[in-house]
């Protein structure tokens, strides 16, 4: 952590002063990137794709729950995986709290993995997350949607991850996709986002940008420091604050 900066208050409001004016601009450009995400063209989709949930065999058009649009998460979580991913998870979390919002703007929000659906439920109840969840073990959607790839893809370096091609070594990526199902059921693929794309939908990272140490990605000689975990595995339990700050109610 660097020094910080001690002035006066007067001193302080014109530094914020300026960073508010950049902070309007970051803003507009927000919206204005989001009317231009809004009016990507869409690619209707052919495939039957199958998944495997709760209650059996679905397919794409039913993850809508009766809703006209659909966000997939594209949960880095394969067949034999002890768990699921650690950023996945932690983009997971945030979740459940905008299911009822969500709906009420006729989305439904689904995760999809590659592993089967019993070792996807057992993550999912130890986690204790309650937004739908589905398997596409015996589908091509992963790979079509380029969050999956092949040993022998890997192997010949023809993986295209994130819209370019790719050298990575992994065989699960992250990601998000969202689909649209006008009223004959026909669905079509609206946008996918990949990489530190799926960023911007987890709300931890934009209140730690707030803080005067934000997410100290890095240590003090440059190293990237890794401290996200699954919310189980904190030394800390979770929900209970570390300083002895008496809440309303709490007395």
């Amino acid at each position: 952590m660097t020094t910080p900066t001690i002035v006066s208050r007067d001193e302080w409001l014109a530094a914020r002063l300026s960073l508010l004016e950049e902070e309007k601009r970051l803003i507009q450009m927000r919206d204005a990137v989001a009317e231009t995400r809004q009016a990507l063209p869409w690619v209707r989709i052919e495939k039957d794709y199958r998944f495997e949930g709760p209650n059996g065999a679905v397919g794409l058009a039913d993850l809508f729950g009766g809703r006209s649009q659909l966000i997939v998460q594209h949960f880095m979580f394969g067949p034999g995986w002890r768990e699921g991913c650690v950023g996945c998870s932690f983009l997971a979390d945030h979740i459940d709290g905008t299911l009822v919002h969500l709906a009420n703007r006729g989305v439904a929000y689904v995760a999809v993995a590659r592993a089967p659906y019993a070792e996807i439920d057992r993550f999912r109840k130890r986690m204790g997350w309650r937004f739908p969840w589905v398997s596409s073990h015996d589908s091509d959607f992963n790979f079509d949607f380029q969050v999956s790839f092949t040993p022998d893809q890997i192997a010949s370096g023809t993986v295209r991850y994130n819209f370019e091609q790719s050298d990575t070594s992994m065989e699960d990526l992250p990601g998000m996709s969202t689909f649209y199902r006008d009223g004959d059921g026909t669905v079509y693929h609206t946008n996918s986002v990949f990489g530190r794309g799926g960023e911007e939908f987890v709300l931890t990272d934009r209140l730690l940008d707030l803080t005067p140490l934000g997410r100290r990605l890095y240590d003090e000689n440059g190293m990237s420091v890794e401290w996200v975990r699954h919310h189980d595995r904190y030394d800390q339990p979770a929900g209970m604050p570390e300083i002895g700050v008496v809440l309303a109610g709490e007395r």
